[in-house]
């Protein structure tokens, strides 16, 4: 590459001999990115979503492209967000393409040091069998005055900020059916 080339390639250069003479475009794109494209361009197809940080619920828009998300955006077409993302839910991609994500179930058995990994049926079975086991131990129909109760003490309910409202109620919904009293969300603590 000779001196003159280099000289001629350097965008103030460009700005005032082009027609771009406030730097706001092609005197300032360098060659490198005017042959970038966007990641949305070569998309499969488009997914609408939700953001899955907070409760506001923002409208996302999921760019997949070989059964692999590439991109999230705002969706504009969101009443409730408009296209806007905070910083959080603009790098949303990251919780399904960082190799870090935790993608197998994990267990410490009682008094145990170690983890293992089990299958994700055996994990809600477990679950269920706990939930189910410890509401029928600690059922409470009635007080001592025969006053109808129909709750248990020994469960509680815990929802989190990045689950969003149709999320939360549905869980409130489910530990009241389970006679559930303590049942609180993150965002109100």
């Amino acid at each position: 590459m000779s001196l003159r080339s280099v000289f001629l390639g350097w965008p103030v250069l460009r700005q005032l001999t082009g027609e771009d003479p406030l730097g706001r475009g092609a005197a300032a794109q360098s060659a490198r990115t005017a042959a970038l494209e966007p990641r949305t361009k070569t998309a499969d197809r488009v997914v609408q979503s939700v953001c899955p940080y907070c409760a506001v619920g923002c409208g996302q828009r999921v760019y997949v492209k070989d059964e692999k998300v590439v991109q999230i955006e705002g969706d504009p077409d969101s009443p409730v967000s408009r296209g806007r993302l905070c910083p959080k839910g603009s790098a949303s991609e990251q919780l399904v393409n960082n190799p870090k994500r935790q993608t197998k179930v994990l267990y410490r058995r009682p008094r145990g040091t170690e983890w293992e990994e089990l299958g994700l049926e055996q994990a809600m079975d477990m679950v269920a069998t706990r939930v189910l086991d410890t509401r029928a131990r600690t059922w409470q129909d009635t007080d001592e005055h025969g006053l109808p109760l129909r709750r248990t003490m020994a469960m509680a309910s815990l929802g989190g900020a990045t689950l969003d409202n149709e999320e939360n109620y549905l869980i409130k919904k489910l530990f009241t059916a389970l006679g559930a009293v303590q049942i609180e969300n993150q965002a109100r603590i």
